[in-house]
């Protein structure tokens, strides 16, 4: 059995304590039940508060200072079949070592998808 995905999202708003991205529901990210495969919701969470902690800087392979994941803490409340999701990131606590994010997945009508808490490093 092949099995294909694709994940896209954008980032649609970025500032120095919040980020915002979207993520469209497509085929290659559900599961067989037909709603949003819980790793793919992970992961855009997970992307979107490293983008946080990034700030302006730009991630390249293997760069230094990149902001890895210790701690992934993920609540998933709900689902959905179509539309988009919209992941709101913040910081919990800014540290010079440990940073903490709070970030909320939405679907439609702003109900809750998933609460995420991520702890990250700079590798």
């Amino acid at each position: 059995m092949k099995v294909e995905g694709n994940i896209e999202f954008h980032v649609v708003e970025q500032m120095p304590e919040r980020v915002v991205s979207e993520m469209p529901i497509q085929p290659g990210i559900k599961n067989p039940y037909g709603v949003v495969n819980a790793g793919a919701i992970l992961w855009f969470a997970d992307v979107t508060a490293s983008i946080l902690v990034l700030g302006s800087c730009l991630p390249t392979e293997g760069m230094a200072g990149f902001p890895l994941a210790i701690t992934l803490n993920a609540n998933f409340v709900s689902n959905q079949k179509e539309g988009t999701f919209r992941a709101v990131s913040s910081f919990i606590k800014k540290g010079k070592r440990v940073n903490v994010v709070r970030t909320t997945v939405f679907g439609k009508s702003n109900r809750l998808i998933a609460d995420v808490t991520t702890n990250h490093v700079a590798a």
